[in-house]
């Protein structure tokens, strides 16, 4: 098993910025892609980022493209997301969630742990 805690999120201004965290810890070694979605209400969980513990690849969904960067700690094992250029339509549930795939793609069944999730919200 492994377990994923979010924290990081919290109200932010319009063009403000957040630093998502989420620690990995149990059998994190039979992971290999960590993501980040989102969902906001009575909407679908939507893709954010991943990234690969190995080496670093990274993906990210167009909306996000030049604002948000994954990165990852693999001493620690964690995973960031830096949201800059916060937008309301940013406004949503941040989930982690960790993949036995390597570069897993951007569909939620392709993850097999999930974090709880933390709000972030983003005022106009």
């Amino acid at each position: 098993q492994v377990q994923l805690v979010e924290s990081g999120g919290g109200l932010v201004q319009t063009g403000g910025s957040l630093r998502l965290a989420c620690a990995a810890s149990g059998r994190t070694s039979s992971t290999s892609t960590m993501g980040w979605f989102r969902q906001a209400p009575g909407k679908e969980r939507e893709f954010v980022a991943a990234i690969t513990w190995s080496d670093g690849w990274t993906s990210y969904t167009d909306s996000v493209k030049g604002r948000f960067t994954i990165s990852r700690d693999n001493a620690k094992n964690t995973v960031y997301l830096q949201m800059n250029s916060l937008k309301p339509e940013d406004t949503a549930v941040y989930f982690c969630a960790a993949a036995f795939a390597p570069r897993a793609g951007a569909r939620v069944y392709q993850y097999n742990y999930w974090g709880q999730g933390t709000q972030v919200t983003v005022s106009s």
